[in-house]
């Protein structure tokens, strides 16, 4: 019977194991995990997966979305939308204080999701140079944090502080708010 018991407990922990192994892929997932310091950013689907510098965000033009990769294993952390990145590009001196601290030759770096129902913000609105999620009519104020000027959204984007090394951009620090959107 002991042996029984004991069979049975093996199984049992394993089983468990095994369950939790299945609900936690992306702590062991490098392409779901968040930026980190010191990742590289990329082009969207570039294939090439080619650093970027502040020379290819045309100022004040329509945002660029962009995933963060690892310098080194050349993981692209493309493994949860969550990680979506959308950089903006100003002169820096139309940027907040709070916000040029974060910036990296005027470039700008936020959350793709919107804060209220986890849209993307994939629009730009070039006469006011705001960004816009279109599913609910948010619109976000990049040039000072990516606060909300009008619609539902509760919260501003989550900024991703950058730098440059050897030219290229970089992550300065992880994201400066949790990535959360109103659920229901």
């Amino acid at each position: 019977m002991n042996e029984d018991f004991c069979g049975r407990r093996s199984v049992l922990k394993a089983t468990v194991a095994l369950g939790l192994a299945q609900l936690l892929p992306a702590q062991d997932n490098s392409a779901a995990s968040r930026p980190k310091e010191g990742d590289l950013l990329i082009k969207a689907g570039d294939a090439s997966a080619t650093p970027l510098t502040p020379a290819d965000i045309r100022p004040g033009a329509s945002q660029t979305m962009v995933f963060a990769m690892d310098p080194e294993s050349k993981i692209i952390r493309n493994g949860s939308r969550l990680n979506r990145i959308l950089l903006v590009r100003f002169e820096p001196d139309k940027l907040t204080s709070e916000t040029r601290a974060r910036a990296a030759d005027g470039v700008v770096a936020y959350s793709a999701l919107c804060s209220h129902a986890g849209c993307d913000v994939s629009d730009w609105l070039p006469d006011e140079q705001v960004l816009f999620c279109s599913c609910h009519a948010s619109k976000f104020e990049p040039k000072d944090g990516a606060k909300v000027l009008d619609g539902p959204a509760p919260t501003a984007l989550p900024a991703l502080p950058l730098k440059l090394v050897d030219g290229k951009l970089t992550v300065a620090k992880t994201f400066t708010a949790r990535i959360t959107f109103e659920q229901g």
